[in-house]
């Protein structure tokens, strides 16, 4: 083990086993290149304010490029028997400068050390994640365009109930991913609303840090204004988790109308072979492994959001060990959604969709029904009672084996004599979804408009962000 940065108090080396089980380099060693940055900054600050000399500066901001340089060369690998990033970059720094690198350190802690490269590597990640929605969402209105007057039955209870297309049933997703969006980047704003450097252990320091300088080099609007608040403060861990997870319980609903649509039940589409697997012993199986994989990766997530709200729930000010805990749990939840979303886009972007199948489940399910009570209701006859009769009618179609649309208008008067020939244009399907021309409904126009306010959103976030 790497010598620890804390052994001056201790006459007695730790266990072996309780080094193994306080280290955390196995997993926070991902933010070494946020660690490093940010111990520049303080070193540039320092020097700013006179506690340090401007040559210990340049040593410390020299060895830690040659740092990052060799680690990227794989000239130099991370020492996976130091205790934490930390550790490990400042002994590296020191063994090549020599004292200046024992000067980094000066009126910083590890707890403020920490939660700032917590904070830094998570900003860098959700702006990843953001940018695979944005192209999920451009793969869906992709597809959405090419189905908009793809008829098909629109369900509540699982239950075939109105008309709607294929196009506006996944422009429902669009619009669940655009807040997902949305909530990355309000988690992120607030992530970098309060800069911790500086805050030090718990209770700041004696030197005389400038902590606004660290917050704007940094990116932060201002540096933390309580340090108590600032090493103890994981709400910005939680709050991306709690993002994730809700991105997560949309792939995951989406997963699982794919696993229905492509089911031979419903066979509205077809994924591409690259995206699904076979059987072992069936060989006319073709399964949705991606989309079964999504849903149950979604608890998973759930249990990283959980994971962090119990651990936080009971810790007193300010630093405790048990937020060492905070790292495996959002690390999880990032890498997991980024999995997802790195997987579904393109099998989504290579996914047939079979109209004519949609066009025939539409056609049996009587989803017309509401179309032909409001026909009768424009007619002069109250709703209810037109809904009762409508509904009389389909209980015989269903009898009789046939479908509102097979009725003659002589079947038609015999129920009321306010049907007129107009009826099949009102109950024709096609018709039914581009009749529903009240805003975000189901016409082509409307599926389109959708699509122009989606692509919009989406221009204004590779604007920002170009």
């Amino acid at each position: 083990m790497a010598e620890q940065l804390w052994k001056g108090r201790f006459s007695k080396a730790v266990d072996s086993r309780v080094n193994d089980f306080n280290s955390s380099i196995r997993f926070d060693q991902r933010m070494i290149a946020q660690d490093m940055r940010g111990s520049g900054v303080h070193a540039a600050m320092l020097a700013k304010q006179g506690i340090i000399s401007e040559k210990d500066c340049e040593d410390i901001l020299s060895g830690l490029a040659s740092i990052a340089d060799d680690l990227a060369s794989g000239a130099l690998t991370i020492d996976p028997n130091a205790e934490d990033v930390h550790t490990f970059v400042e002994q590296t720094l020191t063994a090549r400068i020599g004292d200046a690198g024992k000067r980094l350190h000066t009126g910083r802690s590890r707890n403020d050390q920490v939660a700032l490269d917590i904070r830094l590597t998570l900003r860098d990640y959700s702006h990843t994640l953001q940018a695979y929605i944005v192209e999920l969402v451009k793969v869906i209105c992709k597809k959405a365009a090419e189905n908009t007057t793809a008829v098909m039955p629109g369900y509540t209870h699982l239950q075939r109930a109105q008309p709607i297309t294929f196009g506006h049933a996944l422009m429902a997703y669009a619009w669940m991913l655009l807040r997902d969006l949305q909530r990355f980047e309000d988690a992120t704003a607030r992530m970098d609303a309060q800069c911790p450097l500086g805050s030090g252990a718990l209770a700041g320091t004696t030197y005389p840090l400038d902590r606004a300088f660290t917050a704007e080099k940094l990116g932060f609007a201002a540096p933390c204004p309580n340090s108590l608040d600032g090493v103890s403060d994981r709400d910005f861990c939680i709050e991306l988790a709690s993002a994730i997870s809700l991105c997560m319980m949309h792939l995951s609903r989406l997963s699982e109308e794919i696993i229905l649509w492509c089911s031979w039940e419903f066979k509205f589409i077809e994924l591409d072979d690259a995206f699904t697997t076979g059987s072992s012993i069936m060989p006319q199986k073709k399964n949705p492994d991606v989309t079964e994989l999504i849903r149950g990766k979604t608890g998973r997530v759930y249990g990283d959001l959980n994971t962090l709200l119990v651990m936080m729930k009971g810790i007193p000010l300010a630093y405790n060990k048990d937020m060492q805990e905070d790292k495996e749990a959002i690390f999880d939840a990032v890498d997991t959604l980024e999995l997802c979303l790195k997987t579904v886009t393109p099998m989504l972007d290579t996914m047939k969709t079979l109209p004519a199948n949609m066009r025939r489940a539409a056609a049996k399910g009587f989803i017309n029904a509401t179309d032909c009570a409001d026909y009768l209701t424009k007619k002069g006859m109250p709703f209810r009672d037109a809904y009762k009769l409508t509904g009389c009618m389909v209980s015989d179609c269903i009898q009789k084996d046939k479908v509102l649309e097979e009725l003659s208008l002589e079947e038609f008067k015999g129920y009321s004599a306010l049907f007129e020939n107009d009826v099949y244009d009102a109950i024709d399907l096609i018709k039914c979804c581009e009749g529903r021309t009240s805003y975000g409904g189901p016409s082509e126009a409307s599926v389109r408009k959708q699509i122009e306010l989606a692509s919009a959103q989406l221009g204004a976030w590779e604007a920002e962000n170009a």
